[in-house]
């Protein structure tokens, strides 16, 4: 068994008790499942979001609207496919009327997600939009402030960008937002 496959047993086995809501830190009456995350387990990048939105709730998986077609887009020109990277979210079940995850919500799923990074173990890890960084460094720091930076949480370099909504809605920060990227993308191993 290679080690993607151990990993990827790892990932099954977290993931089974939450695949019903009553696991999940957000209670919900619908059908759809909890979006756990995409692509490699032995990936040396691991993007992290805030949330399901609508269109991955219903497609059970992270980054398909158009936030996340911004994204692919961004990853393809740096020569990164989606599927040798992962991406996840903090939060594993939409919120209702698809709010933002409350501190509550979050301190809900990091276990799980502490749990998902153990196994994964990236080389570094890209915190996508401010609940998603401040989840690992200061809260009390801007994301101005923090993005395009490498920080450290447990010896793995984190590197802080905007969500890729945020650049839909401020679109004069796409440089930047790809720039934050670049430096992700030096961690993949030629």
């Amino acid at each position: 068994m290679t080690n993607k496959e151990k990993k990827q047993k790892l990932l099954d086995a977290l993931y089974e008790p939450y695949k019903t809501h009553h696991n999940c830190p957000i209670k919900r009456s619908d059908p759809h499942s909890p979006v756990f995350g995409v692509g490699n387990p032995d990936a040396q990048i691991l993007l992290i979001g805030e949330a399901p939105g609508r269109q991955e709730d219903e497609q059970g998986l992270p980054f398909v609207g158009r936030s996340g077609q911004l994204l692919t887009k961004v990853l393809h020109s740096l020569d990164i496919q989606r599927t040798d990277i992962f991406i996840t979210n903090i939060v594993k079940c939409r919120p209702p009327l698809n709010r933002t995850p409350t501190p509550k919500e979050v301190q809900g799923y990091k276990d799980f997600l502490l749990k998902q990074i153990e196994i994964i173990q990236p080389k570094v890890i890209c915190t996508l939009g401010s609940v998603a960084t401040h989840t690992f460094l200061p809260q009390e720091s801007p994301m101005s402030a923090l993005r395009g930076r490498i920080h450290y949480w447990n010896n793995i370099p984190i590197i802080p960008t905007y969500h890729p909504a945020y650049i839909l809605r401020n679109m004069t920060k796409g440089e930047v937002f790809i720039r934050d990227l670049e430096k992700v993308a030096q961690y993949i191993n030629p």
